[in-house]
């Protein structure tokens, strides 16, 4: 049976390893990590040892330890199942057998250096990776965020983010080569880092130093809204009710197609920060717009396609095994039938799908066409504002 021994290292020049560890590197033959940790574990390794470089693209790394021996030892960088090549590793060979020896991550050593608890962190990772971690959780206002990050993802970058959308109520702590001889901590106001260089080796977290302001249901007259066209905007009690039908709680993605001023998508961001969400819209002028509200209201991560839905290549958005979980049309050109069909194949199972009618033929064409795939159509709301016209919610649930 294939075997990984993984051994987690700080940046210590000089690695001290304890007794079953040294066992096991005396034990080895076969070797893998990257470059730097090579330069920090050579002269203890066993003369004659084959090494592995852990690089890009991972597919080769992968079939050259599928080559090598029956046991090998990996060295990562602290904790190898915290954001590490261990559940890599866990992918690819599901049916082999693993032995881990961690030590601390570079986050828990600079919360350490700071005297923070760090069970109180909410931990996150832009290497590699998208934003979608780091954004919900300033989203959820958390207190405490580390951020693991990268060559692009660089702490000036991060901090030129939330500056971006407005999340100014944090300052930055930024450690560089935590465990090594070059070991820098250093705290700094957002707009500060922006001028700052740092090592390449280098984690991050984000202190809440004041409040902040929080939405949940959005005024339609905070959001910029389309020129000349201020009733282009679903308000705000029926945006909360459309969303509340749409069930994202459990959801995972869902799509705004006919965005607009953004107003659904916004809120549904702040109440739902988990959410992968995708925004349509055909009307060039309302990126800007939708830009704008999102900045105001502190709503990154919002995907957009500025593009007409029907012409919209949709591979081009989903991985192959990716499903949609709701999506609410707020517009579609007299094509009801034809947009429901076109989610249809993309929608998972329980999938939601809500509309607001103002006319009765666009509440009978929803109806129609959602029975005739077999959705079961939920019971409609009707809601009237002030003096404006009724307007009935509809949302149907594919079986």
């Amino acid at each position: 049976m294939k075997k990984f021994v993984l051994v987690g290292l700080s940046d210590n020049p000089a690695p001290q390893f304890s007794e079953e560890v040294q066992e096991a590197i005396g034990a080895h033959r076969v070797f893998a990590g990257g470059v730097r940790h090579k330069l920090i574990v050579d002269a203890c390794l066993p003369g004659g040892y084959e090494w592995v470089n852990i690089k890009a693209p991972l597919s080769e790394t992968l079939s050259a330890l599928e080559r090598a021996a029956e046991s090998v030892l990996v060295f990562t960088s602290g904790d190898p199942l915290f954001y590490g090549f261990g559940a890599t590793l866990q992918r690819a060979f599901p049916d082999a057998a693993f032995q881990y020896f961690p030590t601390f991550n570079s986050l828990q050593l600079l919360a350490q250096r700071l005297g923070k608890p760090y069970q109180q962190m909410a931990n996150t990772s832009v290497t590699g990776r998208s934003w979608a971690e780091l954004d919900a959780a300033l989203i959820r206002g958390e207190a405490l965020i580390g951020v693991l990050t990268d060559k692009r993802k660089t702490p000036a970058r991060i901090a030129e983010r939330l500056l971006d959308y407005r999340f100014t109520e944090y300052e930055m702590t930024v450690g560089e080569a935590l465990g090594g001889a070059d070991e820098r901590i250093r705290t700094f106001a957002l707009k500060d880092v922006l001028r700052e260089n740092f090592n390449e080796l280098n984690s991050v977290i984000l202190q809440k130093t004041d409040d902040a302001p929080s939405y949940f249901g959005i005024p339609e007259d905070a959001f910029r809204g389309l020129p000349g066209r201020p009733n282009m905007i679903t308000k705000m009690p029926f945006r909360l009710a459309t969303l509340s039908q749409l069930e994202l709680k459990s959801a995972r993605t869902f799509w705004d197609i006919g965005f607009c001023t953004g107003s659904i998508a916004i809120e549904a961001r702040l109440l739902f920060p988990h959410l992968q969400i995708t925004a349509f819209e055909k009307r060039p002028e309302c990126e800007e717009i939708f830009e704008e509200n999102s900045r105001r209201f502190r709503a990154p991560g919002v995907q957009l396609v500025m593009q007409d839905f029907f012409d919209v290549e949709i591979k081009s958005l989903f991985a192959q095994s990716t499903k949609l979980d709701a999506a609410f049309i707020g517009g579609h050109g007299g094509r009801i039938e034809e947009m429901l069909s076109r989610l249809n194949p993309l929608l998972a199972s329980g999938g939601r799908v809500a509309i607001n009618a103002v006319k009765q033929a666009s509440a009978d064409d929803f109806k129609a066409a959602v029975r005739n795939m077999g959705f079961l159509l939920n019971e409609p709301i009707l809601l009237t504002l002030g003096n404006h016209n009724p307007i009935t919610i509809l949302s149907a649930r594919k079986p």
